[in-house]
């Protein structure tokens, strides 16, 4: 009985940590942008942390690669679940590409804005141009990026295909692509699927009979080893099969 009072004192106590480091926040978001520039970004990934915590997710970091990270490059992963839009920054330090939904989320919209996250609407083709120009931006600023090539939350397994979009910024930069795979242990929990909403999701994750996320990262793709997209494409979308073989089956 103790034991549980004090997990659910210390749940309480973290969600109360996580509510007024997110007012923080928010007020801080209204600031200029060439201030927020200089220490947003940094702050943005701490809040994620936070946000973990006070979820009570078990983030685990499985580093698979065998060489150092580069200095610079893309983030690339599977998109299962909504948590990745804080699970992913909570571990690398990244400039995400998110939906033009998300700026207009209550609170939540505010800060990723001023963290310096991207947004595009995925059905315009102009969006999408505008988008990878930005892409291609933050790399010549020595940013690293993260984006989800699927196209969206596909559900718990790999959708049919990759989008070109990451594969032809890398050929375009040079800069090299870093695959992450995410396995949720309880992927249906996790999986964010419609009708469900942000809210619902926030519930779901805190209430998770298992609450274990595994983030693996391999080693960085070089786009030298390519002559075009589509290779490119698909010769990384065959390792993530591989992956979801190994790591839901």
């Amino acid at each position: 009985m103790v034991y549980y009072l004090g997990r659910f004192l210390l749940r309480l106590l973290l969600l109360l940590d996580f509510a007024v480091l997110t007012g923080f926040m928010y007020l801080l978001s209204f600031l200029p942008r060439a201030w927020l520039d200089r220490f947003y970004p940094t702050l943005f990934r701490f809040w994620c942390k936070a946000f973990v915590h006070a979820l009570g997710v078990e983030l685990s970091l499985h580093q698979k690669n065998r060489h150092d990270l580069p200095e610079r490059y893309i983030l690339i992963a599977n998109h299962p679940s909504a948590f990745e839009d804080i699970g992913v920054p909570a571990l690398f330090p990244v400039y995400s590409l998110a939906k033009a939904e998300v700026r207009d989320w209550p609170v939540f919209g505010r800060i990723s804005w001023a963290a310096g996250t991207l947004y595009v609407k995925r059905e315009s083709r102009q969006s999408r141009r505008q988008a990878a120009a930005q892409l291609a931006q933050a790399l010549a600023e020595g940013k690293n990026i993260a984006l989800y090539p699927e196209g969206g939350c596909k559900g718990r397994r790999l959708f049919r295909s990759f989008r070109h979009g990451a594969f032809d910024i890398s050929l375009q930069t040079g800069v090299p692509i870093l695959p992450v795979f995410l396995h949720y242990e309880a992927q249906e929990t996790f999986e964010w699927r419609a009708p469900h909403t942000l809210l619902h999701k926030i519930w779901h994750f805190m209430t998770a009979p298992n609450k274990r996320a595994n983030y693996y990262v391999f080693d960085a793709i070089d786009p030298a080893g390519f002559e075009d997209v589509e290779s490119y494409n698909r010769y990384v979308y065959q390792c993530y099969l591989q992956w979801q073989e190994k790591y839901l089956e």
